[in-house]
């Protein structure tokens, strides 16, 4: 089947649900805005206790961005060589590849950079790009070595992104390629547009920092977007509060199979020393339905303030991103709780195929308190994951959840 006799399956949603998609509209956003404000007694002021403005490094434009910020660091020739060395020496070890530590992947002098790299994370501007891996000279293990060798210094745990491998049997998966399956699975067993060579909208994933290492890059197209859910938040404190009213809400969802609610938005005052911060969670796809995994018809459907919600997310982030120059070699490091991700549409050929895998990873270290409101979520991915558990596939597949 070529890409283009691909028809994807129209999601339907619950009775009720509000004429939203997964992909943006901005007219049917427009007027609903228009709608809502004309018709609609909405709050005036934020949450009691929320800020009216954020004021940080992680509040950023990606326009005027790189004015202030340097986002790259280039591996050099002596950092190749410790990763070389590095891989060497893990290799010779004989271990599986869930052993890979800051100890079996030893990084003498890089470990300082790498550990730098992860306070921006954190405390800085909340992502990085490591550019320069020889991803051509390796084989597709020794690639996933190295990722995952390097991302031990910056992040030591892994986070579980499947509990099933491609043989349905239990495991631990902790690695997830993102590449278009569309041509090779039944457009209906797809839920994600990871699998698929559709623009991806603004959202977050699970977790605290996101990894992303290209593989290969695709034909055309597939840039990489970040924006600063930071600077997002600020312009809604500022302009609509009630929508943030309505991200601070419970929120129904369904999380592998269970029915929860939640907020989109946390606030965390400063306390015990810890800085005030601001955490926004959410995949558009959930609540809109995408492809083969529809919006469960027994949730409630989304308010027209839920809908408007998503689409300001979107299109607030949109207007405030930045474009990465992202190629094959480079690995980008994301804040999952400061930024949302975003990627354009792509088209492979036969010679070039867009190609990620990711990790989600934590510092124990540096990590950000986690909201009550996300504990659960974060002990589905974190919580039990062993070295003798955790399974790295070689070769894509659909995740199972």
């Amino acid at each position: 089947m070529s890409p283009a006799a691909i028809t994807p399956p129209i999601p339907i949603g619950p009775v009720g649900q509000p004429d939203i998609q997964y992909l943006p509209d901005e007219i049917k956003y427009a007027a609903r805005t228009k709608r809502r404000l004309a018709t609609e007694d909405l709050p005036k002021t934020l949450p009691e206790g929320f800020p009216t403005k954020l004021d940080s490094d992680l509040v950023w434009d990606g326009k005027s961005l790189a004015e202030s910020y340097d986002w790259n660091y280039h591996l050099s020739d002596k950092d190749l060589e410790e990763v070389e060395a590095a891989l060497v020496h893990f290799k010779g070890l004989n271990l599986p590849l869930g052993q890979i530590t800051q100890s079996t992947f030893p990084l003498p002098t890089l470990h300082t950079t790498l550990r730098s790299i992860s306070k921006e994370l954190h405390h800085g501007h909340g992502f990085k790009v490591l550019r320069g891996i020889p991803v051509d000279a390796h084989t597709r293990e020794e690639n996933i070595i190295i990722y995952a060798g390097l991302a031990s210094h910056i992040a030591p745990i892994r986070g579980r992104q499947d509990t099933k491998t491609h043989t349905g049997e239990p495991a631990d998966v902790v690695l997830a390629h993102i590449t278009d399956l569309s041509t090779k699975v039944d457009p209906k067993a797809i839920g994600a547009p990871a699998y698929t060579t559709e623009k991806q909208v603004f959202h977050t994933d699970i977790g605290d920092i996101v990894a992303l290492f290209a593989l290969g890059e695709a034909e055309e197209g597939g840039q990489s977007f970040l924006s600063s859910s930071w600077n997002v938040y600020n312009e809604l404190a500022g302009t609509r509060p009630d929508l943030i009213h309505t991200l601070a809400e419970p929120w129904v969802s369904e999380e592998g199979g269970e029915v929860v609610q939640r907020p989109l938005l946390f606030h965390q005052p400063a306390e015990d020393g810890e800085a005030e911060r601001l955490i926004i969670q959410y995949a558009r796809r959930g609540f809109t339905g995408y492809w083969g995994r529809p919006r469960n018809p027994s949730l409630p459907p989304l308010s027209e303030a839920q809908a408007e919600a998503l689409d300001a997310l979107h299109y607030l982030a949109e207007k405030s991103a930045v474009s990465l120059d992202f190629h094959k070699g480079d690995i980008q490091f994301v804040n999952n709780l400061s930024i949302f991700h975003a990627r354009a549409g792509f088209r492979d050929s036969e010679e070039k195929r867009r190609h990620l895998v990711r990790l989600w990873l934590r510092d124990p270290e540096l990590a950000w308190k986690t909201p009550e409101g996300l504990e659960s979520r974060w002990e589905v991915i974190y919580g039990g994951v062993t070295p003798e558990k955790e399974v790295f596939p070689l070769e894509p597949f659909v995740r199972s959840r």
